[in-house]
């Protein structure tokens, strides 16, 4: 930590980035394909004034300033979709402010985050699951290299649910 790319820094939350963590999940536009918006009065009585530092989970920075968040959790084994019988794998999510929509960042951070996972877990598996509708999301995935497992309904919209493996090349 941090990991720097070309144009971008990912690093730990810190208390700066409250309020733009607050922006991004109240945004209607990010919530397009997240289930809608959440309100903002909610998001500032529940984002604590440091945002949960955690393995996995960066804060993606532009001139220092934030413009996304880029997770790696595990994929609860509850849900639909998995690439294991077991379930557990690596999920990559991200979220993006839409003033930072359309420049190539949202590759650049996930991949330079998938580099990282590669290098701490080597081959482990990772997928990734968005709504078959949101295109860029699905181009994003398409750059980076997952490949179609399967689609499925979620959330009242078909899902599209893909894999990646650090033994095939990302974006």
């Amino acid at each position: 930590m941090p990991i720097r790319t070309e144009r971008l820094v990912l690093r730990e939350p810190e208390a700066r980035d409250r309020a733009a963590v607050i922006e991004l999940f109240a945004s209607p536009e990010v919530g397009t394909y997240t289930g809608g918006p959440r309100p903002r009065d909610e998001l500032e009585r529940a984002v604590p004034a440091v945002p949960r530092r955690r393995s996995g989970f960066f804060v993606v920075d532009l001139a220092a300033a934030m413009i996304g968040i880029v997770t790696l959790d595990r994929r609860d084994a509850e849900r639909t979709g998995h690439i294991r019988p077991d379930g557990g794998e690596a999920e990559l999510g991200y979220l993006f402010l839409p003033e930072a929509w359309g420049c190539g960042y949202a590759a650049e951070a996930c991949a330079a985050a998938l580099d990282w996972f590669a290098g701490a877990l080597p081959g482990e598996p990772v997928v990734l699951t968005t709504q078959s509708a949101n295109q860029r999301s699905m181009r994003v995935a398409a750059k980076l290299g997952f490949a179609e497992v399967g689609r499925f309904e979620e959330y009242g919209s078909e899902q599209w649910f893909g894999a990646w493996s650090s033994l095939t090349p990302s974006g």
